[in-house]
């Protein structure tokens, strides 16, 4: 049976969103069906309703959802009704990266999760019987309800606060496990983190999770800079003011063993290859626009030089969502303290308090009751 909600629709990228009132198709065998208690805001997100990301649009994006199931396929059975569930993205199941636990390489990802439609064409939402596209990153949080893929559905605790978790989905497993999972760093590294947002904050909580002996964090807003320094971050660098390589270099006596690009600008990137030092790795990590090439100075990536893409951290998110929430529970994942909630119809004036004057951090929208 279908169940009636509201999303916000993201129809051109000047335009504000669009509420409408829509269908959610009943969930098919590997598909739940969640009500939305709060959904994260994140940079993706703006991306895509801007194009600077490309996906089709019209489109009910929102990729960091956390709420209710009410009702479950036949296949599911890791779920049932009544659980509470952060969402993540769908991935294929039996690709060789989905059979190495590193779902969000999957052969299939761009389809599944990019495209607002099922892999065979279909949408599970309509409008006065004309479909919606809308499954984005397999949930399109920005709904009241979702009809969401069964393997992006995760089990959290029911004491965890659900109004707070949706970050979980994107962000802050971006973040904290672009460093755990895939840097590794050695305890005792020096780490420079470029962007103090969400994935540049959570990869600083990640450092401190994998005992990195400096964080250095940049960014161009003092007050976020303010922010990683709160959470643990052991030098900032405001990047207006200083130049934030020769600043890494002198302040690790000769470059960063690993770095983290969160950004997405092109002149970023370069810097965050260049404050390596003999070994370094970079993680590339921010949403660089469509068809972007950034030149490298070949000296720069010799002698153990190198960047690489990271996706979701490279994280199994069954498993590493459930310990990002018991790391909130605990008091070692704080990310609280930078989050500011707004309710769902004031969704244009979310989005502009975040990437517009970058006062807030992550906002995250309440859904009504």
């Amino acid at each position: 049976m279908s169940q009636r909600a509201t999303v916000a629709v993201a129809v051109a990228p000047d335009a504000p969103f669009e509420f409408k009132d829509v269908d959610v198709e009943a969930p098919r065998a590997d598909e739940v069906r969640v009500r939305i208690a709060a959904t994260g805001i994140c940079h993706t997100d703006i991306a895509a309703k801007e194009q600077s990301f490309p996906v089709p649009l019209p489109m009910v994006l929102g990729h960091e959802g956390a709420g209710v199931v009410e009702e479950v396929g036949s296949a599911i059975d890791h779920l049932q009704p009544g659980d509470h569930v952060v969402l993540c993205g769908d991935s294929c199941g039996h690709c060789s990266s989905c059979r190495r636990d590193m779902p969000f390489y999957c052969d299939e990802f761009a389809q599944r999760n990019l495209t607002g439609e099922r892999t065979d064409g279909s949408t599970c939402l309509s409008c006065d019987g004309e479909p919606v596209r809308g499954r984005f990153v397999a949930q399109s949080s920005f709904a009241t309800h979702v009809l969401a893929a069964g393997r992006g559905a995760i089990k959290i605790p029911q004491e965890a606060p659900l109004e707070m978790l949706g970050p979980l989905g994107c962000g802050m497993t971006t973040g904290v496990g672009t460093v755990v999972n895939a840097l590794k760093p050695h305890p005792g590294s020096k780490i420079a983190i470029f962007g103090a947002g969400t994935v540049g904050i959570a990869a600083a909580l990640g450092a401190q999770l994998s005992d990195c002996e400096q964080i250095i964090v940049v960014d161009l807003h003092q007050h976020r800079l303010d922010m990683a320094s709160q959470l643990g971050a052991t030098h900032v660098i405001n990047a207006g003011q200083d130049d934030a390589v020769e600043a890494i270099l002198d302040l690790t006596s000769g470059g960063a063993d690993f770095s983290v690009e969160s950004t997405g600008a092109p002149a970023v990137v370069e810097q965050s290859i260049a404050c390596l030092r003999t070994p370094g790795w970079c993680a590339q990590v921010g949403v660089t626009p469509a068809a972007t090439k950034v030149p490298l100075d070949m000296d720069l990536v010799m002698f153990g030089r190198g960047i690489r893409g990271v996706v979701m951290g490279e994280a199994n998110v069954q498993q590493f969502v459930p310990y990002l929430a018991q790391l909130y529970l605990d008091g070692r994942l704080p990310f609280d303290k930078f989050v500011r909630f707004y309710d769902f119809n004031d969704i244009d004036q979310a989005i502009h308090d975040s990437a517009v004057t970058g006062e807030v951090i992550k906002p995250i929208l309440r859904m009504p009751s």
